[in-house]
C-alpha cells in the first residue's frame, strides 16, 4: 500500500524529469521574456511557503517553509533584474 510519503516522492521524482524536459526545450531568444511567468509562479510558492511557515512551533514543514521562502525570493529579485536588464536594452539613448 502506497504511503502519503511515497506518492508525494513519486510525484516529486516525476515532476523533475518533466521539468528538465520542458526546460531543455524552451529556446534560448523565449527565455528571457518568460521570466515574468516563471516570477509570477515564485510569487505563488512564497504565498505557500509563507502558509507553512506561519505557526510558532518550529517543525520540519516550518524548516521547508522559511527554505521554500528563502529560494522563491531569490528567484524573483533574480528574475526582475534580468527583465529589467532585458528592457533596458530596447530604451533609446
Amino acid at each position: 500500500m502506497l504511503t502519503p510519503l511515497m506518492i508525494g516522492l513519486y510525484v516529486f521524482v516525476l515532476s523533475i524529469f518533466v521539468g528538465f524536459e520542458v526546460i531543455t526545450k524552451v529556446p534560448p531568444t523565449l527565455h528571457t521574456p518568460l521570466m515574468s511567468g516563471a516570477n509570477a509562479i515564485s510569487g505563488i510558492t512564497i504565498v505557500g511557503a509563507l502558509y507553512c511557515a506561519q505557526t510558532a512551533d518550529v517543525n520540519l514543514a516550518n524548516i521547508f517553509g522559511f527554505v521554500a521562502i528563502t529560494f522563491a525570493t531569490i528567484n524573483v529579485v533574480g528574475g526582475f533584474l534580468v527583465t529589467d536588464r532585458m528592457l533596458r536594452m530596447f530604451r533609446k539613448r
